[in-house]
């Protein structure tokens, strides 16, 4: 199988305070599929081991080895950073020139299909119950949605996320990497 050349574009992700380890697998699995370049884990989302890991080291082999599940190896491959501070980390971003994207239901998000990515694009991901929460919303340069068409109103986070990583990944490519 041969891999399709996409756009160049620079996507990190954020996952603040998620709270299955097995959506937290399935993402990893799915930024290494659409060439995330690093996956940023804040609040109590559950991560795997790090080299600087401060954390229990039982607590570490038994998250990384539930997150390896659905994963299924990407927690090897995939650079997972832990930062402690969400708003720091979105200023960070901010001054690497990184468009800060909230993924959520709302009034005033843009439907993931309509949206023009720029360059440098973070996509923060809320928690599976109540997403991003207002004040993390506001901290967010654009709010991005995916579209509902039947009786569900909306979906997985991490489903979600794979489809907005789709959208933002190949967007303004014409199939041969031009944009």
């Amino acid at each position: 199988m041969t891999v399709a050349h996409h756009v160049q574009r620079s996507i990190v992700v954020l996952a603040h305070n998620l709270r299955s380890v097995f959506n937290v697998g399935s993402l990893l699995r799915t930024s290494d599929v659409f060439a995330v370049e690093r996956v940023y884990v804040t609040g109590f989302t559950p991560y795997p081991s790090q080299s600087d890991d401060s954390r229990d080291p039982a607590l570490q082999a038994r998250l990384t080895k539930r997150i390896a599940k659905s994963a299924a190896g990407a927690e090897r491959t995939m650079p997972v950073t832990h930062q402690p501070d969400v708003y720091a980390l979105l200023e960070s971003l901010r001054t690497d020139g990184y468009t800060v994207a909230g993924l959520e239901i709302d009034d005033g998000a843009v439907t993931i299909a309509e949206y023009h990515p720029p360059d440098r694009i973070a996509l923060l991901l809320g928690d599976e119950v109540r997403g991003i929460d207002a004040s993390l919303r506001e901290h967010c340069d654009v709010l991005l949605q995916v579209p509902m068409y039947g009786q569900k109103s909306s979906l997985n986070v991490s489903v979600a996320a794979g489809v907005a990583l789709y959208c933002l990944r190949t967007h303004g490519d014409d199939g041969a990497g031009h944009r």
